[in-house]
Formats: structure tokens, sequence, C-alpha cells
């Protein structure tokens, strides 16, 4: 399967490598969703291939693909949480 280039996998899941918090944007996701440091992305990025589930998330809007992401796996409240307390760091938001 190929990337859509969707930007939901750069905001939905934790990234611990970037300490990039659960829902939150990942401060290298540029404005029309791609990586400003593909180059020297960590590991784990670079790892990640498209699969089902980019299909099951489609939609619109990076926001509501998000969503779907979040709630396919369960975390839409504790996402929720983190970005009421507006942690910037996933060890922030772990420790909350």
């Amino acid at each position: 399967m190929d990337c859509t280039r969707c930007g939901a996998c750069c905001v939905a899941p934790d990234i611990a490598a970037l300490d990039k918090p659960l829902g939150m944007r990942c401060p290298h996701l540029t404005a029309d969703n791609l990586c400003s440091v593909y180059e020297r992305r960590p590991q784990v990025c670079r790892d990640y291939a498209a699969d089902e589930v980019c299909h099951l998330i489609e939609a619109p809007t990076l926001e509501e693909r998000v969503q779907k992401y979040l709630a396919l796996f369960g975390l839409t409240d504790e996402a929720e949480s983190i970005r009421q307390r507006g942690c910037s760091s996933m060890r922030k938001a772990r420790s909350g």
C-alpha cells in the first residue's frame, strides 16, 4: 500500500523518539502534511509503512483522520486529556 501523505501518522500516535505526545501534531509536520526533517527522521518513522489503518481512517481533513485513528484504538479520551493539559512533550503527558 502506498502512503497517501495524509499526515495522520504524524499526529495521532505518540512518538517517543521525538518526545511527541499522543494526538499532538509533530513539530516537524509542515502545513502541507510533509515531514520537514524527512532525511533525518527517526528510525520509527522510517520503519512505518502504510497499511489497512490508512484506509480505515480516510476522511476529508487531517483532524477527522486523527479522530478516527484515536477512536479505532480507543485512545480518544487519553488524547483529549493530553490536549486539554497542553502537554508539549510525551514525558509531561505521561507524568500528568
